[in-house]
């Protein structure tokens, strides 16, 4: 082989894997926070979604998030929380990754009356988005532990919020969304709880995430069915990837999930979430489990949320690699 030959490979090889980085960098990557390394387990709440421009959004960090200095979270540009209920705003969380077991992880540190998002903005210095009556309730948090109340911003239905170049609008879900006493803190706190009453958060919501790569995703927060997956997230916004609760009693079963997927959403690729079990043993879906029967029952391409591990999708919701 002649050496103008030699050159002319050269240079298709390194343009190859230009175009590859290239389309990489295009890349939404999305990471689950879960409980055990590599498995999708009963607490499994959060998520880091982060825009091919670096901007870093963290999804209800819960109780599987272990606190501020978790070394998995990085930067973070931003913390949406769809409600108020302490396995997504984080009233405790595990000490360590892997304490505990799948189906019982180990929630021994107290995050009152902060919460675990509050405490875990604060360190970041990221903002809280939320919707309904929630953004002044954050704001007095963080002011009260030294930080900014201005950080706490609202997005309502139908209305947009950008950080860095993701926009976000928030959605109708059908939920529940009170403050608990432990949460408010002090005599009314106290009154609360021995009343058996929760503090009114306005209605929770979902979100819909629009990334600088074009894709579009729906987080449904915990919610039942409602009319507005179809007419506003599948018709309005046309998502394209969501996640979705599968957990049953609390939120969508798994074939509830399935048919908003199938015949309401009809978004082009699917991660579960909120199962409530735990769902995989060494990666793999356990049988007869509430993932298993959704994963039976959808008809696009579903993505175990395994803890851990990063998925990267394209603008029109394919996955690239990690899944």
């Amino acid at each position: 082989m002649g050496v103008k030959a030699k050159k002319r490979i050269l240079i298709s090889a390194i343009a190859g894997v230009m175009v590859a980085g290239a389309a990489s960098a295009e890349n939404v990557r999305i990471t689950p926070l879960g409980s055990h390394e590599g498995e999708f387990c009963s607490r499994d709440r959060a998520l880091i979604l982060e825009d091919p421009d670096g901007t870093r959004l963290l999804y209800d960090p819960g109780m599987t998030v272990t606190g501020a200095n978790d070394p998995r979270l990085g930067h973070i540009d931003a913390v949406l929380v769809s409600h108020m209920h302490g396995d997504h705003v984080g009233h405790v969380h595990m000490p360590k990754q892997g304490a505990g077991t799948w189906a019982k992880p180990e929630l021994s540190v107290r995050a009152l009356p902060d919460t675990n998002t509050v405490k875990i903005a604060l360190k970041k210095g990221a903002l809280i988005v939320t919707g309904s009556e929630m953004p002044r309730f954050f704001g007095n948090k963080l002011q009260a532990a030294g930080g900014d109340r201005k950080k706490s911003r609202l997005v309502r239905f139908g209305a947009n919020r950008r950080v860095g170049k993701v926009n976000i609008t928030t959605v109708p879900a059908a939920h529940s969304n009170g403050i608990s006493g432990s949460m408010v803190g002090g005599e009314l706190g106290k009154q609360l709880h021995a009343a058996g009453l929760t503090a009114y958060a306005g209605p929770p919501t979902g979100f819909v995430l629009e990334f600088s790569n074009g894709l579009v995703v729906y987080l449904s927060g915990d919610t039942g069915m409602t009319a507005e997956q179809e007419s506003v997230v599948g018709d309005h916004y046309k998502a394209e990837l969501a996640v979705i609760n599968i957990g049953d009693v609390y939120t969508t079963g798994p074939e509830e999930a399935a048919y908003v997927l199938n015949e309401m959403v009809k978004a082009k690729a699917v991660i579960p979430s909120h199962a409530n079990q735990a769902s995989t043993r060494n990666g793999r879906v356990v049988a007869k489990t509430r993932t298993a029967r959704f994963l039976a029952a959808v008809k696009v391409p579903a993505h175990l949320p395994l803890s851990g591990r990063t998925m990267a999708f394209d603008g029109d919701a394919v996955c690239k690699w990690g899944c």
